[in-house]
């Protein structure tokens, strides 16, 4: 099963997370499909680039982490 889940993004110190498609089964950080978004938590930003992507996933059986799914409807991203 696909998830969008969050994976950590090196950068020394600063906590940075992109938003990934991945196999559930597998690594974030190294296994991923496609980068879908990204996450700071120093800023508080979250952006999903492609929400037409995002919508074409979660139709075909994808689901969100919890974190992922907690992230969107904080900021009031809907499908």
């Amino acid at each position: 099963m696909l998830k969008i889940r969050l994976s950590r993004a090196w950068k020394r110190n600063t906590p940075f997370y992109k938003v990934v498609l991945t196999e559930h089964t597998k690594s974030a950080k190294t296994w991923y499909k496609e980068i879908l978004g990204f996450y700071d938590p120093m800023s508080k930003e979250f952006k999903i680039k492609d929400m037409e992507k995002v919508k074409k996933y979660i139709s075909t059986w994808t689901q969100f982490s919890p974190k992922v799914e907690k992230l969107m409807k904080d900021n009031n991203i809907t499908l």
